[in-house]
């Protein structure tokens, strides 16, 4: 029988608020998530922090530590799992492609990743047995070259073993989970799948690192916005991940856009309407013979794709919204439904369960919050509709406070 989860437990992650620094960050801690705690009637919560390298850098002495400790305390925040995915300037006016630098061949990246994993096992509740960190699929695709793999794999090994000290010196295991992308190294389950369970045992092997550190240590982030964009069956993908005995660590409930019928002209205008300068937005559309067609950012989509089948968009929307703006544009909200129906069906299993939806204040003007308020409403309703499906499924347990 499934282990179902508690309400605290349902967490949003914090890249959606400008917090680079560490007092942003405790701003966070004392405003929005306690008001997206309050709002869904919750003593207790999680939280999923994202922690600029700068953040962490504030936090590495052992009393800002403890106070940090105090102030997630007082405001009544959980926190089991951080988001090690943007190293830095998440906010920047343009981003796209630096967030994936410092990528897993620089050095910057295995520091900055065992920062946060000494953070978070110094703040890990007792009740939770293990801490997530989710980070970068390797690298952004059109920059790597087999040297740049090596080093990646070499730096992973290095950073299992430096979370298996952790655990020795702490009591407290860390999770380092790779989340694929569209458009990064590894962006399909396809090459998931032989990375773990080929690739990272046979350099650890060639490092005279235990291959069980691997397993122990490392594992998978499932976001399903970036498997649905690269129009994965999200169940079959999840099955098969689990089947091969990868970790699944925690999972960011997400949700893309899809143009189903692009012929609409309508439904093209609205969707034209998220082309925006900030994030990357990758495209997918499948052509009449089932290849899978790819463009790097929104805004080429529109002369790259055909008109007569569905595309996909690697922009998060809110989950529980089925179409934006126009009837004629949806959203992959369906594959959250089959993410669930999934963990229904694999008793034993439980990841952390995080929504991401980071684009609130990237959304056309018609639909986008024009304040704080409106962001943890809309965050609380997003929080609340996922508590609904899993309800249905018998996934959630009644708070009981």
């Amino acid at each position: 029988m499934n282990i179902a989860w508690h309400p605290w437990e349902l967490t949003y992650c914090t890249n959606v608020h400008a917090g680079e620094s560490l007092a942003q960050v405790l701003e966070i801690v004392h405003g929005p998530l306690p008001a997206v705690r309050r709002n869904r009637g919750l003593a207790r919560m999680s939280g999923g922090l994202w922690l600029s390298a700068p953040a962490a850098r504030a936090l590495a002495g052992e009393q800002n530590l403890q106070g940090f400790a105090r102030d997630l305390e007082r405001d009544a925040i959980a926190l089991f799992t951080l988001n090690g995915f943007p190293l830095q300037g998440f906010h920047s006016q343009r981003v796209k492609q630096a967030v994936y630098h410092p990528d897993w061949s620089e050095p910057e990246r295995l520091d900055y990743t065992l920062d946060l994993a000494r953070i978070l096992a110094g703040l890990l509740p007792q009740d939770v047995a293990e801490g997530t960190i989710s980070t970068v699929p390797l690298g952004f695709g059109p920059d790597w070259d087999d040297s740049r793999q090596t080093l990646a794999l070499q730096a992973l090994c290095r950073c299992a073993a430096g979370l298996d000290e952790i655990r020795r010196q702490t009591g407290r295991t860390i999770r380092l989970c790779l989340e694929m992308e569209p458009g990064c190294v590894l962006e399909s389950t396809d090459e998931l799948v032989p990375f773990f369970t080929s690739s990272l045992p046979a350099q650890a092997a060639g490092m005279d690192l235990d291959p069980a550190l691997i397993r122990a240590h490392l594992g998978v982030c499932f976001d399903v916005c970036h498997q649905a964009v690269m129009f994965e069956d999200v169940y079959e993908a999840l099955q098969r991940i689990h089947g091969a005995d990868i970790a699944i660590g925690k999972i960011q409930i997400s949700s893309a856009l899809e143009l189903k019928f692009p012929a609409d002209a309508d439904a093209r205008d609205a969707l034209a309407g998220f082309v925006e300068p900030k994030y990357l937005h990758q495209s997918r559309c499948r052509d009449e013979s089932g290849q899978l067609l790819r463009v790097m950012d929104l805004d080429q989509a529109f002369s790259a794709f055909p008109r007569s089948h569905p595309w996909r968009v690697h922009f998060h929307v809110p989950i529980q919204a089925q179409t934006l703006i126009s009837d004629g544009l949806c959203t992959t909200q369906r594959e959250i439904g089959r993410t669930l129906d999934f963990l229904r069906d694999t008793p034993g299993l439980h990841p952390h369960l995080e929504v991401e939806t980071y684009t609130w204040t990237a959304l056309p003007v018609a639909i986008r919050p024009t304040d704080e308020h409106m962001i943890v409403d809309g965050l609380s309703r997003e929080l609340q509709w996922l508590e609904a499906q899993m309800r249905t499924r018998g996934l959630l347990r009644e708070a009981t406070v």
